[in-house]
């Protein structure tokens, strides 16, 4: 079957294939009735776009690339979902690469979003080790999401500010009486690992209270790391109570927590980071910092939608603490 084009519609309605070009593009210089029929036709012989002919013309599709860790994590699955809707408001095109936070397949979504033109990327960067060169977007506008690549703190950001919840999460732990507070995070080569365990020691200070670096536990922000850590700490008996910080540990962390709890009457105090949609019912309601996810996709679009030449300034949203 061969390929349905604007002549050939022209062709089927007795047309000139300008008059479909301009009906296709909604143009007020055809009327109303010919457009509705040329569009309808186009829908009912299946015609589709040549986006090779749209980047000749000079008028391809405004495509904004994505690239994020993974979707089982609820935040990205939610950032997407909301960065998608924000994006279709605009009539921009989003394309979504999963990089597992590898610096190749990182590197790979770009290079091919490039190849298509797109002409910025929302990207939460992959950690690089020594040597490693930085990510290269070509002309595309970069915003980094969550975390920032060491050698690239210039690039637009949009970050949360998570101090103050942190904080006051040890805060409210220590007057509730515990003195011993883990704390299990992403590891310090993370702008956000470096970050949120700054903030958590800044708060013991604050409280008074002195942390043993056996209950300081970080790596590499996954389920296994977090669960893993949580289970070591719960059975040295050397916490009463723990904070995480990071999404996919907050996850492996409150695994750890009630498995134990269904063991023992002893039971160990858990603030969750992030706010997943079963952390509002599970075991009567987890006490977590909760990040704002919409206003971050929401900003994040208007960021893409800036012509070429405008700067996209960096944004810092506040997160808050939840107690339930």
């Amino acid at each position: 079957m061969s390929r349905v084009t604007i002549k050939s519609i022209a062709n089927d309605l007795g047309i000139s294939h300008m008059t479909v070009s301009r009906a296709l593009a909604n143009s007020p210089k055809v009327q109303k009735e010919t457009r509705a029929a040329v569009q309808k036709r186009a829908r009912e012989l299946g015609y589709v776009k040549s986006a090779v002919a749209m980047v000749m013309r000079g008028d391809a599709p405004k495509i904004v690339g994505l690239l994020l860790p993974n979707i089982v994590n609820e935040f990205y699955a939610r950032f997407a979902n909301d960065m998608a809707a924000a994006c279709d408001a605009q009539s921009q095109q989003l394309i979504i690469h999963l990089t597992n936070d590898d610096l190749t397949a990182q590197q790979q979504a770009l290079d091919r979003l490039q190849e298509v033109q797109a002409a910025s990327v929302v990207m939460v960067p992959a950690l690089r080790h020594g040597n490693e060169g930085a990510p290269f977007a070509g002309t595309m506008r970069v915003i980094e999401l969550i975390r920032q690549d060491n050698d690239t703190e210039s690039t637009a950001a949009l970050l949360v500010d998570d101090g103050p919840a942190i904080n006051e999460a040890v805060t409210h732990l220590a007057n509730a009486g515990h003195k011993d507070i883990a704390y299990i995070g992403a590891n310090h080569e993370l702008s956000s690992g470096r970050n949120r365990l700054n903030a958590f020691l800044r708060g013991a200070e604050a409280a008074g209270l002195n942390v043993a670096e056996s209950l300081i536990r970080t790596g590499v922000p996954t389920f296994a790391m977090g669960r893993s850590h949580a289970k070591n700490i719960i059975d040295s008996g050397t916490a009463t109570a723990m904070v995480c910080g990071g999404f996919e540990i907050s996850n492996g962390v409150l695994s750890a927590v009630l498995e134990r709890s269904n063991r023992t009457t002893q039971e160990i105090a858990f603030i969750g980071y992030g706010d997943p949609s079963f952390y509002d019912w599970v075991d009567n309601g987890v006490s977590t910092i909760q990040v704002p996810v919409t206003e971050l996709a929401e900003r994040a679009a208007k960021m893409v939608a800036l012509e070429a030449g405008e700067s996209a300034a960096s944004a810092s949203f506040a997160a808050r603490l939840i107690l339930r």
